[in-house]
């Protein structure tokens, strides 16, 4: 018998080894998607924030930073002024050296609604070292705040609206769940095109990094909240070592938060439709920029991380929708299934933003774009240029 129509036993070994390889390929991403559907706490199921119960008779005080905000300040101070609050509701801002008119911006918006009495608009000092622009405001905004003795400080930001009953429902729901610090991710701008390609992604991947219901549990360490509406209790504040402690803190939300429940304080972060953003992305390279400000800040500067965040990403959402057209029978039936529960998971922030179904097809896509954002926040990084904005590289490499 001629040996060469025999069977090769180191090329069967391979074969074999080769389909062992393909299945466990086909398997991670469908793993990793039954895990962040079944074990990641519900993060995917938006958490809005329930009517309030009873009244409120908080004293609020608002302490809002801005540099360069003209164009949005005096909606959002208008819309801060006419909260319909039981203790009416006074309003700091920290104008952060504006060139634009800031200032008079805001002063303009409360004689319209007024409320010029309950705005207080301070000149910034210039900024010290070892402090982010913000922090360094909103601290001023802080100490101010101190002389009307208020129940809560929000911490909000000059370009988001909010309803009329917004605080107050805030304030009742903090107050009913003895909370420390309240927070409130507000409805971001789907206006355009590219904002309704990334944003309802961007608060989704937010999510998925914090889940609201771990953020919630005392048994959870996860921390986190959105910086667009914050209500926090003073005496939290303090015990958490203020704002000094988190002063260099690029990603101050989370920093807040992570500090708050460290000491000891309680939390909440869910979604509203009542507070909504002002600022219009107009373009996908407008958004890139948003993202590439904290991404590599989030990584804790470590190309490690980078390096696995990417994988992770490429695994996670782009490689289901390449591998479920492989040939590979079981390759592509378990990469389909991933598919499927991603777009699953990801539908229910589509539908809470009210754009098309269809969009949440785009997942993949949309990753693929964050993961380019993320690694060109590490390149800026390195570059020194860190963490840019309004002028100011705030998370600059040492010796860049």
């Amino acid at each position: 018998m001629c040996g060469g129509l025999g069977h090769d036993p180191a090329q069967d070994s391979l074969r074999i080894e080769a389909v062992i390889l393909i299945d466990i390929l086909a398997a991670v991403p469908l793993a990793i998607w039954l895990y962040l559907l079944l074990l990641r706490g519900r993060f995917w199921l938006p958490r809005e924030l329930a009517p309030p119960s009873r009244e409120t008779r908080a004293r609020v005080v608002a302490v809002v930073p801005a540099r360069n905000e003209a164009a949005t300040i005096g909606r959002a101070v208008r819309s801060l002024l006419e909260q319909q609050l039981p203790v009416a509701l006074r309003v700091i801002v920290v104008d952060d050296g504006s060139t634009d008119g800031t200032a008079e911006a805001a002063r303009a918006a409360a004689a319209a609604a007024g409320g010029s009495e309950r705005l207080t608009v301070l000149t910034g000092a210039p900024l010290q070292q070892g402090w982010t622009g913000k922090l360094w405001a909103m601290s001023q905004g802080v100490a101010a705040a101190t002389q009307f003795r208020p129940d809560y400080l929000l911490f909000t930001d000059a370009d988001i609206e909010h309803e009329r009953r917004t605080l107050a429902a805030l304030a009742a729901f903090a107050e009913a769940h003895r909370l420390d610090l309240t927070s409130l991710m507000v409805r971001l701008s789907t206006a355009t095109f590219a904002e309704r390609c990334l944003i309802p992604a961007f608060v989704f991947f937010f999510f998925k990094l914090y889940p609201p219901r771990w953020i919630a549990s005392p048994r959870s360490g996860v921390a986190g909240a959105a910086g667009g509406c914050i209500l926090i209790r003073p005496a939290a504040l303090e015990r958490a070592g203020g704002l000094a402690a988190i002063r260099g803190r690029i990603i101050d939300d989370c920093a807040l938060a992570a500090a708050v429940k460290g000491s000891g304080g309680s939390l909440w972060l869910g979604l509203t439709r009542t507070a909504r953003s002002l600022r219009v992305y107009g373009s996908f390279g407008e958004i890139g920029a948003m993202i590439s400000r904290t991404a590599f800040n989030q990584l804790r500067h470590s190309w490690w991380r980078l390096a696995a965040a990417l994988l992770g990403l490429l695994v996670t959402y782009v490689a289901p929708p390449l591998l479920a057209w492989s040939g590979q029978p079981a390759l592509a039936a378990c990469a389909a299934a991933a598919w499927v529960l991603m777009t699953l998971c990801y539908l229910p922030m589509v539908r809470f933003y009210r754009i098309a179904p269809l969009y949440a097809l785009l997942l993949p896509a949309v990753a693929l774009f964050y993961a380019g954002a993320t690694l060109h926040s590490a390149v800026r990084y390195a570059l020194g240029r860190g963490g840019q904005w309004k002028g100011r590289a705030q998370d600059a490499r040492a010796g860049a």
